[in-house]
């Protein structure tokens, strides 16, 4: 049984929000090459467009709310006894506002500044334009607080003791593709730990989870879906296979509540029915109202 677990979530999980993903065709970087935004060499170069570049997604922050997996993963935050640690990818504040707490961002964050003079990182949500003093030491060297390509993610000492000590990994919405964060499934499985990955579609690194599952997952379902699906892989010895729903009529839906079901199987003995019911409501997790015992016919 799992006690410790180690969550890495990538741009995936906020998709759902709204928030544009890395490497899709719409994605975050349309209109600008990453060369020209995203390495301290383009600050160098050419300040402006990079403070500007970043001062629009801080400000499109205003305008998007945590979903049903931000939910869930606060959720099991909140309520999981063991050791747990969230590293996100993201550099967006949903998972903080969501309300998880055991949580680290590698890659910087969009409400923080960073002063390249004597380096404190100041909470920031209004414009970088126009060079604005440090609050710390007054000088004009504010930039956004975002680990640029070329430079080194944050808490890497709190990342890799908590994969080394870990009992399950589980990679949810990331790409598999950028590095160091790609290479956490490899170190957790070199130290035995049971992985496993969530996404809409696989991954470069799907091939290395012990369990790797691909497809879509409505808002509201996947809010129930998640936190049971951890809690069952956590107590589980053995391999797990995600759950599938039976019905998910999806994220826009009015009406009365719908009641829908999942199984899932464990390797402590079969088939495990999960009941959920869909409130209606995206800015809640809704609860589990029932989960069967597996019966003896799938013993």
């Amino acid at each position: 049984m799992a006690t410790n677990i180690v969550i890495l979530t990538g741009a995936g999980v906020s998709a759902e929000s709204g928030v544009p993903t890395f490497r899709d065709a719409d994605g975050l970087w349309e209109g600008q090459r990453v060369e020209d935004v995203a390495t301290p060499e383009a600050f160098r170069r050419n300040p402006a467009l990079v403070q500007g570049f970043y001062n629009a997604r801080r400000a499109a922050l205003a305008g998007v709310d945590p979903n049903a997996a931000h939910l869930a993963l606060a959720r099991l935050d909140a309520e999981w006894p063991g050791e747990l640690l969230l590293v996100t990818q993201n550099v967006d504040d949903l998972h903080k506002r969501a309300g998880s707490r055991r949580l680290v961002h590698m890659h910087g964050e969009l409400l923080r500044a960073l002063c390249t003079g004597c380096g404190a990182a100041p909470e920031w949500r209004g414009n970088l334009a126009g060079a604005p003093p440090c609050p710390q030491c007054g000088a004009a060297l504010l930039r956004p607080d975002i680990v640029w390509f070329g430079e080194i993610p944050y808490h890497m000492d709190v990342i890799e003791t908590a994969i080394a000590g870990c009992d399950l990994f589980v990679s949810i919405g990331t790409s598999g593709a950028v590095y160091p964060a790609a290479g956490f499934v490899g170190m957790a499985r070199a130290c035995g730990a049971q992985t496993l990955e969530l996404n809409l579609v696989a991954s470069a690194g799907s091939c290395l989870f012990d369990e790797a599952r691909a497809g879509p997952a409505g808002g509201r379902v996947w809010g129930v879906m998640l936190p049971i699906l951890l809690l069952l892989a956590a107590a589980s010895d053995g391999p797990l296979v995600a759950p599938v729903p039976v019905l998910d009529r999806g994220a826009a839906r009015t009406g009365p509540p719908l009641v829908f079901a999942f199984e899932v199987l464990n390797a402590g003995g079969g088939p495990v029915t999960v009941r959920g019911v869909d409130t209606g409501c995206n800015c809640a997790t809704p609860e589990v109202s029932q989960m069967a015992a597996p019966t003896d016919a799938h013993q």
